[in-house]
């Protein structure tokens, strides 16, 4: 039997104001256009337990996590941020949002869907909370369809749900960058959230395929040059992994058994967070998709 949440907390309680320096410094060196950011995060598990701020000229996209506010804010306070951009509500990209605004004097953009959510701030599952901690209420106006970086370089805003409701993709045709939120992560998945939708997921990754981009910039897994295949890669995996899904299941596998042959047995993530994060909601959905 799994500790309730309070308890999985309190055990945990020596976490809950631990900030961690910053574990990484990144730069995509292109003149003006040049891209940087910084990797926070209380644990160092995986690309999922840490997040990436990046900047470009005076605009920042996304806030990072409450729980490690000491570094961002170390990081951010001699730094000219004139404009700051939230590619959807989620606490470790929009947690900070509040706090940004009131240091740098700005009134941050966000995704209408996002806006309710991001000013009310919101209850967070346990694992989710131990990780990147609560986010703090904050005002945000909406983030327009077109518009322009502060150096009037033009911003697409791609709405791309499946992960998010409100997540929004911001490409930058000028530069052929692509701010991807968490569209992109990995080449392949093997969870997925009780709240993602699969269908859209891959809707959306085609709709970015379209767009004439390079680089992307994942706040989970750094800077991907070659970010286009990157995306068509994760595509490809995830139509064969719906095909396969479905042809197990037509076998007559059950749906545990279809879950190990694709990407193994639930482990201790599914468990402990009572499988809000599991590799079955992933499979369930490929399934009913590759049956399509």
């Amino acid at each position: 039997m799994l500790p309730d949440s309070d308890d999985i907390l309190d055990r945990c309680v020596i976490y809950r104001e631990f900030s961690m320096p910053v574990r990484k410094f990144y730069q995509y060196d292109r003149g003006d256009d040049s891209v940087y950011g910084f990797r926070v995060g209380r644990f160092n598990l995986g690309i999922n337990t840490t997040f990436i701020l990046y900047r470009i000229g005076n605009t920042l996209i996304d806030t990072g996590p409450t729980n490690q506010w000491k570094d961002i804010r170390l990081q951010l306070k001699d730094t000219d941020i004139q404009q700051l951009l939230i590619t959807h509500h989620h606490e470790d990209h929009a947690g900070n949002t509040q706090r940004i605004a009131e240091m740098k004097g700005i009134v941050p953009l966000a995704p209408a869907l996002g806006q309710a959510k991001i000013a009310s701030g919101f209850k967070t599952p346990v694992m989710q909370k131990l990780i990147w901690g609560s986010p703090v209420p904050a005002k945000t106006d909406t983030m327009p369809e077109e518009f322009t970086l502060t150096d009037g370089s033009p911003v697409i805003a791609v709405h791309t749900p499946g992960h998010a409701k409100d997540l929004t993709c911001l490409f930058l045709p000028k530069q052929k960058y692509l701010f991807s939120g968490d569209m992109y992560i990995s080449r392949s998945l093997k969870y997925m959230r009780a709240d993602e939708n699969l269908e859209q997921l891959m809707d959306g990754l085609r709709k970015l395929l379209k767009l004439d981009f390079e680089i992307v910039f994942c706040p989970h897994n750094g800077i991907v040059e070659d970010g286009k295949a990157a995306l068509q890669d994760k595509l490809n995996n995830l139509e064969a992994m719906c095909q396969k899904a479905a042809a197990y299941s037509a076998e007559g596998l059950t749906e545990e058994q279809v879950i190990e042959k694709l990407v193994g047995p639930e482990d201790m993530l599914s468990k402990l967070s009572r499988y809000n994060i599991s590799k079955g909601n992933l499979v369930r959905q490929a399934i009913e998709i590759g049956r399509k």
